[in-house]
């Protein structure tokens, strides 16, 4: 079955309320590795609800619509999609708890041609349930392996990629992954059986469940905090980043990171089997 462009582009998402807790922000940054020095008190303002603050990657898990891919009305081959590309962006300061509205909607479908797929935008607009103000827009590009070739638009592609200074680093952060990472992150909201069960995992061409994307987002973040921000969350305002290879829980990631202004460029590397897992990453900072 084919994708319908039209209809799928004009898909109706009803608006997602969610309540989260500062159990589930401390869950959040547990899942992405925060803690894991008990000594160090700047990770521990993330993890401990004496103080407690909020990470900036954490609108990536509220409101979240859920694999809305699988349902029989989108038409999508959903065992090939590939989540390609994340960003977000603050347009308010996030509390660790409170009440908010998920707004999702379609952006764009670009028709990559039959042996190459489509590029799918969508959306999420997050706001305050209470003032309505505009918390966080959220912003994923998905690959459709399956689905190229349907005769939409072959124009208005995703903005090209960032890209990353060819000099050394500025700086680099190395983060070790826990081997149960993925059962930890999952429990944020991503229950996508890719990440937990070996049968799964397999039948999608990998070894052994690998590690959720948006964790790995969430360790470069973690990385950029930790070298060059003194884990200061309110210096973050956006960030983007391309999904390149899979991360195995357990790896350990290095992400190397250069600084022009407020502008803060990375990648991210599996060390032990020398891959890079995240490229063309931007951080926009506020700092002056």
């Amino acid at each position: 079955m084919a994708i319908d462009y039209q209809r799928l582009l004009e898909r109706r998402f009803e608006p997602i309320e969610h309540a989260y807790s500062r159990r589930d922000s401390i869950l959040y940054a547990l899942g992405i590795g925060l803690g894991a020095d008990p000594l160090d008190p700047r990770q521990l303002a993330y993890v401990y609800e004496e103080g407690l603050r909020a990470l900036p990657t954490l609108p990536v898990i509220l409101a979240y619509p859920g694999f809305w891919a699988k349902e029989p009305d989108t038409g999508i081959d959903w065992r090939r999609l590939v989540h390609a590309e994340q960003s977000f962006e603050l347009h308010a300061p996030l509390a660790p708890e409170g009440r908010v509205i998920g707004h999702n909607r379609i952006t764009s479908i670009f028709d990559k041609g039959a042996e190459k797929g489509a590029l799918l935008t969508q959306q999420r607009e997050i706001v305050d349930t209470a003032s309505g103000a505009l918390l966080a827009t959220v912003s994923q590009v998905s690959l459709l392996r399956g689905d190229g070739g349907f005769g939409g638009p072959r124009n208005g592609a995703p903005p090209a990629p960032h890209v990353v200074p060819e000099r050394q680093p500025d700086a680099s952060c190395d983060l070790p992954t826990l081997p149960q990472a993925a059962l930890i992150y999952r429990l944020s909201g991503d229950t996508n059986p890719l990440h937990v069960d070996p049968t799964v995992a397999q039948g999608a061409g990998f070894t052994r469940p690998i590690l959720h994307g948006l964790c790995t987002m969430g360790v470069a973040c973690h990385a950029a905090m930790r070298a060059l921000f003194d884990y200061n969350a309110s210096c973050i305002r956006s960030m983007r980043v391309r999904f390149t290879a899979p991360v195995l829980p357990g790896d350990t990631l290095r992400t190397e990171l250069w600084q022009d202004g407020d502008i803060v460029s990375f990648r991210t590397i599996a060390l032990e089997r020398r891959v890079t897992v995240l490229s063309a990453g931007r951080i926009d900072t506020q700092l002056h």
